[in-house]
């Protein structure tokens, strides 16, 4: 039977410090990486065994590319004031979602649709412009539901234009890194495919957008993450092996898609995610803008696939 190992990796030159199953702590100047070998896939035994080689580098884009919550909480929050949104819980002032409570929120279901119909769910259908009075029956909800998502989206569109959204630390520094040197660049997302773009065309600019070698977004899939159809399809659009590309998310239902797919994945945390449990992950950064292309090749050659 395979035995699996955890190691800790540190790059040459850099401090390291570890970190707990439930606990994560970094500081500006400490990179920390957790190596874990857990899986069947994932372990070293005695059998015959070779090593991964990193030939596709995929890159997840809310929250990795760009720290996006806040700007779709800043959105969300716009729409409910346009339209005077007030809920019977708290019908002082239009709905308004604190910080605190989007982090929790967009953690735990995925989608504007989903995560607006819950709230409402929970804390009664509202009153609106859109309706006089809280819509009863479901088409009425839906045309609710369906008309704040519209307006929420183009509000968030307006936001990505407006030329104050920057991409995260170290991103685009990779992405090139990773074209000079031969390997494939792909973005898999699960947001909508219009979104993305958008995102993309904006942030890492049209050339390295048309230069990728795969794009998926949620559209391209019938399941959405956690479920690693996004990534599987990736990998068979890339024509390579699942156990050759490394994976960069910033959300342990990322991790899941990455990892149920055969994938090794590092992560890219945000401040809504810091608290979550990454053990999956062969490492672990705040960002990456001391990340270089060859780190990750390294990472990914010392992940021992058992045959």
């Amino acid at each position: 039977m395979a035995s699996s190992i955890n190691l800790l990796i540190s790059p040459p030159n850099s401090q390291y410090s570890f970190c707990s199953r439930n606990s994560l702590f970094f500081s500006p100047s400490i990179t920390t990486f957790r190596r874990t070998l857990p899986s069947k896939s994932l372990s070293i035994s005695a059998s015959s065994s070779s090593t991964r080689a990193l030939e596709a580098l995929i890159f997840d884009c809310d929250g990795v590319i760009l720290e996006s919550e806040h700007l779709h909480r800043q959105a969300y929050n716009d729409a409910f004031s346009h339209f005077n949104v007030r809920c019977p819980s708290d019908d002082d002032e239009p709905l308004n979602w604190s910080l605190e409570f989007y982090d929790v929120l967009q953690n735990q279901i995925g989608g504007g649709k989903p995560k607006m119909r819950w709230y409402f769910k929970e804390h009664g259908w509202p009153t609106s412009t859109i309706f006089q009075h809280s819509p009863e029956d479901d088409n009425d909800r839906a045309k609710l539901i369906d008309t704040l998502q519209d307006w929420k989206t183009e509000r968030y569109k307006e936001i990505i234009k407006s030329g104050t959204v920057e991409p995260r630390p170290g991103v685009l520094r990779l992405m090139d890194e990773a074209k000079a040197a031969g390997k494939m660049l792909a973005v898999c997302s699960a947001a909508t495919k219009s979104s993305v773009v958008l995102c993309l065309e904006n942030l890492i600019g049209l050339d390295r957008f048309h230069g990728l070698d795969c794009f998926l977004a949620g559209d391209d899939v019938k399941e959405k993450k956690p479920d690693p159809s996004i990534y599987i399809t990736a990998a068979k659009k890339l024509g390579v092996s699942e156990s050759n590309c490394l994976v960069v998310e910033d959300s342990v239902i990322g991790l899941q898609a990455a990892t149920g797919a055969g994938m090794s994945c590092v992560i890219t945390y945000t401040s809504s995610t810091a608290d979550q449990d990454f053990k999956e992950a062969i490492a672990i950064y705040p960002d990456l803008s001391d990340v270089r292309f060859n780190d990750l090749e390294s990472l990914l050659q010392d992940v021992v696939v058992t045959k």
